[in-house]
């Protein structure tokens, strides 16, 4: 076990961070492939006392005084809690521990809150947050219930986020009462949603508020679910068609080496990646969403930050969003219940950035933005059209205990066939109507129906004569 000493001192700890340096690019050498030979593990001079009654291990707590450089999987200290994916009983699958408090039974790589943990690390630099301070979940749990579902213990339905991290107050209280600092992955609570295109519906006609899901000033009662990624690794590697190693050894490889213990430590098989989450809306009686029986509308939408906060008129994002919200809200009048899940994928996944230096290359092309080379640009830019990759998508529909969408708000056949090859049933699929399409968007849909989007009844005859006349807004740059 290599340990570095950190003294209370603020000055420069150069030798230190040398040593630190050092140490970790030895130990990414020395094990760059999961075959590497285990390290010998020292006996423990003592064995952690356990409670009689439950079993619950003693907690071993971290200070602040010291940081583990690294713990292989057969290194001295290396104990942690056990976790069995997949089985139905929480007590018996066991909590995710993912802290800073107990490094030494911690078993998931990562942090907790996604990329957000960075800004944790910047609280506890200035001064600001106690390292050791635990939140005090008393009065955090779920204000209604989802589960427990038969799909929570099946890996290959549930395998980006933990079904049970919304139950850390209920189902891991005996290990909080012995002091484990065990952190919810899941937060469900109740909302008013206040949309301009909702009170425009009212206005219309469109909509007509019912007191109970919709009221008279246009806010829309919803439960909604934040909820951060958690990965079994060995089913996540299945679903992309590759080996565990590979998995690993990739995430490693394009995160400059950021998770050293995804190459050290095989053993821990619980990742807690540091992307963004992903949000569920409900509109209805959630308790209604696995009879199928009842009507359920869906959409599942990626984050397009231009449009659905800015109203950017580039693409369909927004409208169709706005679209969807108010087909959830119809549905559950009728009855039935409406459900939107908002993932964090800017820019398919290829960021903000990446998405503006696309923009500019449409815009800038010989011929200027054209339907027909909308794929390429993103390509030309990227090296690949989308790294959204809709494996995992489908896993908080699971979460929820959904096995019948009647109505999917969505024309993308890579998200209907990513649900329906999980076993999930799709009745119908909704276009975007075309009067809600921005005339700047006109490229956008026009492309995408050509290459496969599903057209509905209303985008019907879009061929290649129509790809190639189809153009963008020219700008001055």
């Amino acid at each position: 076990s290599y340990v570095a000493i950190i003294p209370k001192s603020k000055q420069p700890l150069h030798l230190l961070q040398l040593a630190i340096i050092i140490f970790a690019t030895s130990s990414s050498s020395t094990q760059s492939t999961m075959s590497a030979p285990p390290l010998s593990k020292k006996p423990r001079t003592s064995t952690p006392a356990k409670n009689d009654d439950d079993g619950i291990p003693v907690p071993e707590m971290t200070t602040v005084d010291y940081v583990n450089l690294t713990s292989h999987t057969d290194a001295f200290g290396v104990d942690p809690i056990p976790v069995s994916w997949g089985h139905p009983d929480p007590l018996v699958r066991g909590p995710i521990i993912c802290t800073v408090r107990h490094s030494s039974q911690r078993n998931a790589i990562g942090a907790h809150s996604g990329s957000y943990c960075i800004y944790t690390g910047l609280a506890v630099a200035a001064g600001k947050l106690n390292p050791d301070y635990v939140p005090n979940l008393k009065l955090t749990r779920p204000v209604f219930q989802i589960g427990p579902h038969k799909s929570w213990s099946d890996p290959k339905k549930v395998a980006s986020i933990d079904p049970f991290g919304h139950l850390t107050t209920d189902a891991y209280g005996a290990y909080l009462n012995k002091g484990f600092d065990i952190r919810p992955t899941i937060a469900i609570t109740k909302a008013h949603i206040d949309l301009p295109e909702t009170r425009e519906a009212v206005k219309d006609g469109r909509l007509i508020p019912d007191g109970k899901i919709l009221m008279p000033n246009g806010q829309s009662i919803v439960s909604k679910a934040a909820i951060e990624p958690v990965w079994y690794l060995p089913e996540i590697a299945r679903r992309f068609g590759c080996t565990e190693t590979m998995l690993r050894q990739s995430i490693f490889r394009m995160t400059n080496g950021m998770y050293p213990e995804l190459i050290t430590r095989p053993d821990i098989k619980i990742f807690l990646p540091p992307i963004g989450g992903l949000t569920i809306y409900i509109w209805g009686d959630p308790d209604t969403i696995p009879d199928e029986d009842i009507e359920l509308t869906c959409r599942v939408h990626d984050e397009c930050n231009g449009s659905d906060v800015f109203g950017s008129d580039i693409c369909t994002c927004r409208p169709y969003l706005t679209h969807a919200i108010e087909e959830c809200i119809k549905t559950a009048q009728r009855g039935g219940c409406g459900i939107v899940i908002y993932f964090r994928k800017e820019g398919r996944s290829l960021g903000e950035v990446t998405k503006y230096l696309v923009y500019n290359t449409r815009k800038r092309q010989e011929g200027g933005d054209s339907a027909e080379n909308y794929f390429n640009c993103t390509e030309q830019v990227a090296g690949v059209q989308d790294t959204r990759f809709q494996a995992l998508m489908p896993d908080p529909l699971h979460f929820l205990g959904v096995t019948k969408i009647h109505n999917f708000i969505s024309m993308s056949d890579m998200k209907y066939n990513a649900i329906v090859s999980t076993g999930i049933e799709i009745v119908n699929r909704v276009e975007i109507p075309k009067e809600l399409v921005p005339e700047d968007a006109q490229v956008e849909i026009t492309a995408k129906v050509f290459h496969g989007y599903n057209a509905g009844k209303a985008y019907q005859g879009i061929d290649e004569k129509e790809l190639k006349k189809t153009v963008g807004r020219e700008y001055a740059y």
